[in-house]
């Protein structure tokens, strides 16, 4: 549900699910998950491996084709684009990958990794229009002009994920996915990559979905923050609201998990029991409750419909006891 009416929306997403259908039986990966991403905002999902981050971020983008909901993005229905509109769409939508090494061609130098966009979308008159415009982009995100000509193999982590930025910006988009990009680098990089990235949004103005499981790094970059659990959503809101004041019991959980610098900060500690069930046999009504210690009857028995909560009536909420714990 919208948090703020005011807030000019680029993505309205309404009850999205996605459903896999395998040899064992159906894998429920996202489910009925609706939020709203603002023009200019950087939206944070977080939750555990297995949640249906990536999932849900590949079907906004229609990388993955959704089993249900709508997605408006600008007033356009994504989900029921044909071919040619949907080509039209991938100008203003881009994603950045999570492994810098796999989604690059390892047999193609970075001038045609970063320029096969320019030409598939009619951009630059000419070859060497395509190069310049392959160079001012090298050059914005941290390398060099001599890089153009290199394999993907000479870089390193973050100077293949750099390209890989590169990549996405090449069509001047308006909406990026960024999927897990600093979580295969060193720390020391990640701190570089996220600084650039924040720099880019900034000069740029581009809208950004920015998928993590390092809570630390959503704190750092988002303005929003959207927990994901089992393909549920669980909490929403405005990031630094959530992060002083979490509502919902894995929320807490989660920032509690979050490594800190003064061992003696004084948090409550709140361990999970148990393992993220299987998303092809989720529990009934909460999915979350076979590990929450707050859990009842009926927890079981309906599916929690959000409510709006926090200090500051920001946070969406996803849980039948709000208010009791």
């Amino acid at each position: 549900m919208p948090l703020d009416a005011a807030a000019d929306t680029l993505m309205r997403i309404e009850g999205l699910s996605k459903t896999f259908r395998t040899a064992r039986g159906e894998v429920h990966a996202v489910r009925d998950v609706s939020f709203d991403i603002p023009r200019g905002s950087v939206v944070g999902l977080v939750g555990e491996s297995g949640s249906g981050k990536t999932t849900l971020g590949r079907c906004l983008l229609r990388l993955i084709e959704p089993t249900g909901g709508t997605i408006d993005f600008d007033g356009v229905d994504v989900t029921s684009l044909g071919h040619k509109a949907l080509k039209d769409l991938r100008k203003r939508v881009q994603i950045i990958f999570q492994d810098p090494v796999s989604s690059l061609n390892p047999r193609m130098k970075v001038r045609d990794i970063v320029g096969e966009a320019l030409k598939a979308h009619g951009i630059g008159r000419s070859r060497r229009e395509r190069r310049e415009i392959t160079v001012g982009l090298l050059e914005e995100v941290g390398l060099a002009a001599e890089h153009i000509e290199r394999y993907p193999h000479e870089f390193s982590g973050g100077q293949r994920q750099r390209i890989g930025i590169a990549r996405a910006l090449a069509v001047e988009p308006d909406f990026i996915v960024a999927d897990e990009c600093v979580s295969a680098l060193d720390v020391s990089v990640q701190a570089q990559i996220l600084n650039l990235l924040d720099d880019l949004r900034k000069k740029r103005s581009f809208t950004m979905l920015f998928i993590a499981h390092d809570l630390s790094v959503v704190e750092y970059i988002c303005d929003r923050v959207v927990v994901l659990y089992l393909g549920r959503v669980m909490e929403a809101g405005v990031a630094a609201d959530l992060y002083a004041d979490p509502c919902h019991p894995y929320s807490r959980a989660l920032l509690s998990a979050a490594p800190v610098a003064d061992p003696d900060h004084g948090r409550e500690r709140e361990v999970l029991r148990g393992d993220i069930p299987s998303p092809m046999a989720p529990p009934s009504g909460c999915v979350f409750r076979t590990r929450c210690r707050y859990a009842e009857p009926r927890c079981a028995e309906s599916v929690p419909a959000p409510q709006i909560a926090g200090a500051h009536h920001q946070q969406s909420v996803a849980c039948h006891r709000l208010g009791e714990i």
